[in-house]
């Protein structure tokens, strides 16, 4: 499958930032900004379904391919939360908000429970109507820090701990991020799906 133009259902720039590394140069990847300042409402209860809904309305918006990207943070002992909540978790006051609510919400939880994945479904549709839309899972296996730790990344990365670097998800190089999280993961089966070359993120 050859798409030349992708339209990135998404107005945040890391993440427009992070894909387009990992698509690498056969794709141009552009956001839905430009053609639209109006975010959909994400009435989904699954990434699965937000992340579809949000390709659908690119697409419709862009006329072009689209593909969206729902991702979140799953922790063990909230019982799956943030979840899709993830980016408003704070009444979208912002990552700082989000972090500290976090924070207060595992507070005296031992190490042991502070268990937490982050998800990603990339979703990829030729049109809005598209009947078979191409679904793309990552996980990314991690534990809840006690504070907050490291400069790099976005959202909830400096309180997720990496257990392959023994550090946090915002003390890794945004090369090494690309390789090991959850969204890379999930471009891999992409990358897979329509048959791009794999790109040397290093």
């Amino acid at each position: 499958m050859n798409f030349p133009q992708l339209v990135l259902a998404s107005h945040n720039a890391g993440k427009l930032k992070e894909l387009q590394a990992m698509l690498g140069d056969s794709v141009q990847l552009r956001s839905i900004g430009e053609f639209s300042s109006v975010e959909p409402e994400e009435t989904g209860l699954s990434f699965v379904e937000n992340a579809i809904l949000k390709a659908r309305n690119a697409a419709r918006i862009s006329g072009l391919p689209a593909l969206a990207d729902d991702s979140g943070l799953a922790v063990d002992f909230l019982g799956g939360a943030p979840g899709i909540y993830s980016a408003r978790y704070a009444d979208g006051q912002g990552d700082a908000a989000n972090n500290a609510k976090l924070l207060d919400a595992l507070k005296d939880v031992p190490e042991d429970q502070r268990g937490a994945q982050f998800v990603c479904v990339l979703a990829l549709v030729r049109h809005a109507d598209d009947p078979l839309p191409i679904l793309c899972e990552g996980l990314w296996h991690g534990r809840i820090l006690t504070a907050a730790s490291g400069e790099h990344g976005f959202g909830y990365d400096p309180l997720f701990w990496v257990p392959e670097r023994d550090c946090s998800s915002a003390e890794l190089s945004p090369a090494e991020k690309n390789q090991l999280s959850h969204r890379a993961r999930a471009m891999a089966i992409l990358r897979q799906r329509l048959a791009l070359q794999t790109v040397d993120l290093k």
